[in-house]
C-alpha cells in the first residue's frame, strides 16, 4: 500500500510543479485537466502524510516510554495509544482512498423519466419524481435544465429529460437508474383503492469527445415548431431540434431551449451521452456478472425502488434498506437513502466484490 501512496504523493508533487510551468499556463485544456487530477489525488496525499507524522510521532513515544522519568514515561504510553488507535483509523480511510475510482463520478449527468406500467397514474409519478430531484439538485447547488418534455393531458410527462451541472453529480445520482415502483391512491380513484404504477430512471454521464467518437456525417438534424412551455417566442418559431444518430436510430429530441442555437447544442450533447452509454452496456453485457453485482449499474428495467404512500414508506430493494421518511424523500430530502447506497458499494469494493 505504501509503494502506491509514495507513487501518488510523487505524482502529485510533479503536477504541482507542472502548473506552474509558463507553457501548461498558457494551455487551458491541459491546465483544467492537471488542476482537477491534483484535486483528485489531494485528500490521498493529505491523509497519508498525517499518517506518516502519526507514525513518526509513535516512534519517539516509543522511545519517551524508556525515559528515566517516571511522569514523562506515564505521559508518553497514554499519547501512544492514542496514537496507535488514529494511525488505524488513518489506515482504513487509506484504504478506502485507494479504491479505484468510477471515471464518472465527477461528471455531469443527463436524466430521462418515462412513464411506464399504470397508465396516467405513471405518468404523474414521473413528475413527482422529476420534482424530488429538483428539490434534492437544491440542496447540493447543482443546476437544473430541461431538455425535452412530452406531456401528458391528465398530468405530468410520459417522458422528461433534464441535465443536472455541479459537482461529483453522478457519484451521487448514478444509483438512481432503474424501474421506480409507487403505491398509492390515485386522486382519480374514487373507491380508495391503492394502485401500482411504475416509472423508469435512466441516467447518463455526460461524455466528452474523448469518450465517444461522434461523427457529424452520421447525424440527421431537423428543426420543427416547438409544443413546449419554452415561451411564446419559442412556440413561433422553428426552435425544437431533433437529431436522428443514423447507424443506430437513436432519437435526440430538445424544444426547451430559448432558440434552436441553444436546442440544437443540448440534443447534440444527449446524443453523445447516449451513445457513450450504447458502448458502456455492450462492454457491461459481456461482464455479465460483474454488471450485475453492481448498484447502479445493472438492468435498467429491474424494480430498484417502491414509493409506498399509505405507509409512508420508502424500500430499495438491491440492499434492503427501508426508511419511513417518504414524504421527506419526496420533497428531495434523499441524502439517507443515497448515502445507504454509497455505504453499501464502498463495503463490497473493499470485501473484493
Amino acid at each position: 500500500m505504501k509503494d502506491r501512496l509514495d507513487k501518488i504523493v510523487e505524482r502529485y508533487e510533479e503536477i504541482t510543479k507542472l502548473l506552474s510551468d509558463p507553457n501548461i499556463v498558457n494551455d487551458i485544456k491541459r491546465l483544467t485537466a492537471l488542476s482537477k487530477e491534483q484535486s483528485n489525488l489531494e485528500k490521498t496525499v493529505t491523509t497519508y502524510k498525517e499518517y506518516l507524522d502519526t507514525e513518526q510521532t509513535i516512534k519517539d513515544l516509543k522511545q519517551l516510554t524508556k525515559d528515566e522519568d517516571e511522569e514523562i514515561r506515564e505521559m508518553a504510553a497514554a499519547e501512544l495509544e492514542e496514537n496507535k488507535e488514529n494511525l488505524g483509523h488513518l489506515e482504513e480511510k487509506l484504504k478506502v482512498l485507494l479504491i479505484p475510482k468510477d471515471p464518472n463520478d465527477d461528471k455531469n449527468v443527463i436524466i430521462e423519466i418515462r412513464g411506464a406500467a399504470g397508465g396516467d397514474e405513471a405518468n404523474i409519478f414521473a413528475s413527482d419524481l422529476y420534482r424530488m430531484y429538483i428539490k434534492y439538485a437544491e440542496t447540493k447547488n447543482w443546476k437544473v435544465e430541461l431538455v425535452n418534455t412530452v406531456d401528458n393531458e391528465a398530468g405530468g410527462f410520459s417522458q422528461v429529460e433534464f441535465t443536472v451541472s455541479g459537482d461529483n453529480v453522478y457519484s451521487l445520482l448514478k444509483y438512481e437508474s432503474g424501474a421506480h415502483r409507487v403505491q398509492r391512491v390515485p386522486q382519480t380513484e374514487s373507491q380508495g383503492r391503492i394502485h401500482t404504477s411504475t416509472a423508469t430512471v435512466l441516467v447518463l454521464p455526460e461524455a466528452e469527445d474523448v469518450d465517444v467518437e461522434m461523427n457529424m456525417a452520421d447525424l440527421r438534424i431537423d428543426t420543427y415548431r416547438s409544443s413546449g412551455s419554452g415561451g411564446q417566442s419559442v412556440n413561433t418559431t422553428d426552435s425544437a431540434v431533433r437529431v436522428t444518430h443514423l447507424p443506430t436510430g437513436i432519437i435526440v429530441t430538445c424544444q426547451d431551449g430559448k432558440s434552436q442555437h441553444e436546442n440544437k447544442a443540448t440534443a447534440l450533447k444527449v446524443m453523445r451521452a447516449r451513445l457513450h452509454d450504447r458502448v458502456l452496456q455492450e462492454r457491461m453485457e459481456k461482464e455479465g456478472e460483474e454488471r450485475r453485482s453492481k448498484l447502479g449499474t445493472g438492468d435498467r428495467s429491474e424494480k430498484i425502488r417502491t414509493y409506498n404512500y399509505p405507509q409512508n414508506r420508502i424500500t430499495d430493494h438491491r440492499i434492503g434498506y427501508t426508511i419511513q421518511q417518504l414524504d421527506r424523500v419526496m420533497e428531495g430530502k434523499l441524502e439517507p437513502v443515497i448515502d445507504a447506497l454509497v455505504a453499501e458499494e464502498l463495503k463490497r469494493k473493499l470485501s473484493g466484490e
